[in-house]
């Protein structure tokens, strides 16, 4: 019974050498991930309006907010309807990306959101446009509501080709 107790305890002892040598490589490595982050701010994009960034870089990636039409000179959507819209929220996706070390090229997923599905072949058109093969994975929802009640938003994660 005493030679089990001290096996017990010797593989108690062992399981948490374990745990602190690979507990502690696991956070090291999550800290690394973090401290890669870096927001990105873009003068020739709209300022962000709440507490978020223009774009994440991480891990090679961009990560870019959400762009409506918004003309980044005078802060309004600009006049006209999706087809304006989106091309001034391809725009401003491409003013983030080009301040993040990327482009339009370097795009591979985007989500469009709609305020009204029926605009689709009007976007599709304009977006066929700037984007060129292979093309980006997409996504496009409608919603019930944009912000400034904008007619459209896209939000893009690109390969960023520089440090």
């Amino acid at each position: 019974m005493k030679k089990l107790s001290i096996i017990a305890v010797g593989l108690a002892g062992f399981a948490g050498l374990v745990f602190v040598l690979f507990g502690n490589i696991e956070s090291v490595r999550v800290e690394a991930q973090v401290s890669k982050k870096r927001a990105v701010e873009a003068a020739d994009a709209p300022k962000a309006i709440g507490p978020y960034s223009q774009a994440i870089i991480a891990n090679g990636f961009v990560y870019t907010a959400g762009q409506v039409g918004t003309d980044p000179k005078t802060g309004t959507l600009v006049e006209g309807g999706i087809v304006e819209q989106t091309e001034q929220a391809l725009k401003n996706i491409e003013a983030v990306l080009k301040a993040s070390g990327s482009g339009l090229d370097d795009v591979v997923k985007t989500t469009v959101f709609l305020a009204d599905m029926n605009d689709f072949a009007k976007m599709n058109e304009v977006y066929g446009k700037r984007f060129g093969k292979p093309y980006p994975a997409r996504s496009t929802v409608q919603v019930a509501r944009l912000p400034r009640d904008a007619r459209i938003e896209i939000e893009a994660v690109a390969v960023r080709r520089k440090n």
